[in-house]
């Protein structure tokens, strides 16, 4: 069973910039609700019963957003707002789930993911980048029947126009299991447009087994001088385990570029 999710928050939000100069990018409202929120909703509707967020000191906004109970206990008494004691019930739910681990030096989603070995408590666990929101149909819930049908790894997949494969993990095709899963034979991080396999993408959401731990231990910094997550996945697949990329049937929303949060808020409205 995949109980467990992790959900790295200690990046620094740069392409964002100046709205998260002193504001958490996963705070920042998309259509009237945090982002994290939406990430929140879906593990929770996956079956996901305990989240880790992976902050920085320099991210205790995110920590205090969801601990701030005296603010709220205040308020309410004052003005007994049902929208107010709304929100500080969802907020307060999700709180009981969630833990903290920190990540205070920028080595990349390698190194995020490492900080959590010691509270993964199953054989697998869920992993989502916040910056990629799927809206309309719940990935992870997918990826998880997936995972219980195959018993192996899954990730996300899209694919992207072939000028911007250098932006992503790009996906070698072993074969197809059906019109919305192939097993896959090798990832690269950030090819070079000649260089890549293809065009099938990695998405910021993934079901790993938890032995990636010990690759990631011995894993050496990559590309921007960071430990990814794609490097320590590519020398298991060559390992012979099993991984699986999943076509999701959602709607794909980049909200980590100032042009895609934008275009987030526009498209959400609209659902």
């Amino acid at each position: 069973m995949i109980k467990q999710a992790i959900i790295p928050l200690a990046g620094l939000g740069t392409r964002l910039l100046p709205l998260t100069s002193v504001f958490p990018k996963e705070l920042l409202p998309i259509n009237g609700k945090p982002g994290i929120e939406y990430i929140l909703d879906e593990c929770i509707e996956a079956g996901v019963s305990e989240i880790i967020f992976i902050i920085s000191k320099k991210k205790e906004m995110i920590k205090k957003y969801f601990n701030n109970d005296s603010f709220y206990k205040s308020i309410i008494k004052k003005k007994k707002d049902p929208r107010i004691i709304k929100e500080y019930k969802k907020i307060h739910f999700f709180r009981k789930k969630i833990k903290f681990v920190y990540q205070n030096k920028p080595l990349g989603t390698g190194d995020a993911v490492l900080k959590t070995k010691k509270l993964i408590k199953n054989d697998y666990f869920l992993l989502l980048l916040p910056d990629d929101l799927i809206m309309k149909k719940n990935c992870s819930k997918d990826m998880i029947k997936i995972h219980k049908k195959l018993k192996g790894s899954v990730m996300a997949s899209m694919k992207v126009k072939k000028n911007n494969v250098d932006r992503w993990g790009i996906y070698s095709i072993k074969k197809n299991i059906d019109k919305s899963n192939f097993k896959i034979s090798d990832v690269i991080e950030k090819p070079n447009t000649k260089d890549a396999p293809s065009n099938n993408a990695v998405i910021g959401r993934y079901i790993l087994s938890k032995k990636i731990f010990h690759y990631l231990q011995n894993q050496k910094k990559g590309k921007g001088g960071e430990i990814h997550i794609t490097d320590a996945i590519r020398r298991m697949i060559l390992n012979q385990y099993l991984f699986i990329g999943h076509k999701f049937a959602g709607n794909y929303l980049d909200c980590g570029s100032m042009k895609g949060y934008i275009k987030s808020g526009i498209e959400i409205s609209k659902l």
